[in-house]
């Protein structure tokens, strides 16, 4: 088995049918030099039900990263995804995220020394989300905005994500006013630049925790750098059953002094594994 020039962290936890449809689109990648670390938050049976027949039907090679379920600890799994990644380039996106074709090839082709790497997403709704098949994924049927818009999706500019290429996409990326920031469905990094920030805080939980991350990067000089409009996935709807105010606060706490006091490596990240 050849050594992968990119690492592709999926977190998921217990959304097998979502990590399903994940996988079918790395099934589909035109670049074909990558692994994926599954960042399971301690998800049951069915999760690894899936991996295993993607492990015994393709030839992705997947990388199963587990521990007990305790709670919301995505940034605790992240460290250890990181840590058993083989690779020097490291893509992070989420197990209810279908990747376009395209997805891994943009960002192995925009990677940039100093850089990291803030793609987009487009965010579908439940009645879509169920009904995309196996033979949508493959014929990538679901990123053709006439085809999702037959389905009765709304209309409205986001949609463009789905559709430009070449000079449009270029003067998109160029001219958005949305920051390029690390978020947790589609950012990617170099693994080195990762390690010296110490990966992600793991008293972090939902609500700002990739943005903490991407401030610490930020503030060792690693610049982020727009491709919303170039490497796209698809959003499958889920609800938010783990968000609470309490942890929104405590997270927004952290976040914020991170940025105040251009904090680059937090003292509780990866070397506590």
């Amino acid at each position: 088995m050849k050594s992968p020039t990119i690492s592709v962290i999926v977190s998921t936890y217990n959304q097998p049918d979502w990590l399903y449809k994940t996988l079918l689109g790395y099934k589909c990648q035109t670049f074909d030099s990558f692994e994926i670390i599954i960042a399971d938050d301690g998800s049951d049976d069915r999760t690894k039900a899936v991996i295993d027949r993607f492990q015994a039907n393709s030839t992705l090679q997947i990388i199963h990263v587990w521990h007990k379920d305790s709670g919301f600890r995505k940034t605790t799994i992240l460290n250890k995804a990181i840590l058993a990644s083989n690779s020097m380039y490291l893509i992070f996106t989420d197990g209810d995220c279908i990747p376009r074709a395209d997805f891994v090839a943009e960002h192995y082709q925009k990677k940039t020394p100093n850089m990291f790497l803030s793609g987009g997403c487009f965010r579908l709704p439940k009645t879509i989300s169920d009904f995309i098949r196996d033979q949508d994924i493959k014929s990538q049927n679901c990123f053709d905005p006439k085809w999702l818009l037959n389905l009765g999706l709304k209309n409205n500019f986001k949609i463009h994500k789905l559709c430009s290429k070449g000079v449009k996409e270029k003067l998109l990326n160029k001219f958005t006013t949305t920051k390029a920031t690390w978020n947790g469905m589609n950012s990617s990094a170099w693994k080195k630049d990762i390690i010296a920030v110490n990966g992600f805080d793991t008293r972090m939980h939902y609500g700002g925790e990739d943005r903490e991350f991407g401030e610490r990067l930020i503030n060792n000089k690693i610049k982020g750098f727009q491709i919303r409009y170039s490497a796209i996935c698809l959003h499958l709807f889920h609800l938010r059953d783990y968000k609470n105010e309490e942890t929104l606060i405590s997270d927004k706490i952290i976040r914020v002094k991170a940025k105040k006091e251009k904090i680059i490596k937090t003292p509780y990240g990866i070397e506590l594994l």
